[in-house]
């Protein structure tokens, strides 16, 4: 399968097609923006006037966008992938959107012979720009398998979780374990900082312990340095929080940690802070206990 369709070309989306590119697939791309599609063009991509036009020159399209409304309407909607897809097409929405939406779309493309498969990611800006993601993957095993080579070309890790919808249960999974831990080493550090000890200090007495983890390791340089430039800005997270919380209060589950994390991201926003990073929850600690987190405060 060498003719790839990629629409959405955001944060995320952009370093992805380009990894495909330096794989060698030919690659034809869509976004709302004219920017990031000529700078794949420059490099090598093809563009085209639509999403549907898009499915009609391609094998497998790739969706990354920001959630289920952008999808629907990117799959669904007028010059939609649906409108230009040919039977046999395989749809792989790569965006983080709640796993009934996942379901629904998948049930509208079926009626088109077109097969799709949800596989967000973990990992952020960094990983997408390395080709190290994680992807978690939802739908038939046997388009699984048809899309693995690519998908691998992205990600250092990509799994099959079961059927359509589940690639997102996994995601809502990993966005609730990745806030929790941002929180918890928020609180940890805001203590320390106001203790007199040293959080840089503190940081590298810890993480080689069993409080160690990834997300300290990706937050905590770039917390030291006040650098909230967005890898995962907080606005997604309160959207993945949001499907989370819906999800679970939908099965009967509650999540009493989500729901105050949750809150957390909300006063964020609420102060003007949504484009940043979510390592910038520590700012909530830090305006409570009126401490700074950085290196040599």
């Amino acid at each position: 399968m060498k003719r790839i369709g990629f629409i959405g070309l955001g944060i995320m989306g952009k370093p992805m097609a380009r990894n495909l590119l330096k794989k060698g697939y030919a690659l034809t791309v869509y976004d709302i923006r004219p920017d990031p599609v000529a700078d794949l063009v420059a490099a090598g991509a093809s563009s085209a006037a639509s999403c549907a036009d898009v499915a009609g020159q391609t094998d497998l399209v790739i969706t990354m966008l920001p959630n289920t409304p952008e999808v629907k309407n990117a799959v669904l909607g007028n010059g939609g992938v649906l409108e230009g897809a040919r039977p046999g097409l395989l749809l792989v929405d790569m965006s983080s959107i709640a796993p009934l939406a996942s379901q629904d779309i998948a049930a509208r493309c079926s009626e088109k012979d077109v097969v799709m498969l949800d596989a967000p990611v973990s990992g952020g800006e960094p990983k997408a720009i390395e080709g190290t993601l994680a992807i978690m993957v939802g739908g038939p095993e046997d388009a699984f398998e048809q899309a693995r080579p690519v998908l691998s070309c992205m990600g250092s890790s990509v799994t099959r979780v079961g059927d359509i919808g589940s690639g997102n249960v996994a995601k809502l999974a990993n966005q609730i374990i990745v806030a929790l831990n941002i929180a918890a080493m928020s609180e940890a550090m805001v203590l320390a900082a106001r203790s007199g000890v040293s959080p840089e200090k503190v940081y590298q007495a810890i993480r080689g312990g069993l409080a160690g983890s990834t997300v300290l390791d990706a937050k905590m340089p770039l917390v030291l340095k006040g650098n909230f430039k967005p890898g995962f800005r907080i606005e997604l997270h309160i959207k993945d929080l949001r499907n989370a919380l819906d999800t679970a209060h939908d099965l009967g589950v509650p999540l009493p940690l989500s729901s105050s994390v949750m809150e957390i991201l909300q006063a964020l926003r609420a102060d003007g802070h949504q484009k940043e990073d979510h390592g910038g929850i520590i700012q909530f600690y830090e305006k409570l206990a009126h401490v700074q987190v950085r290196s040599g405060t």
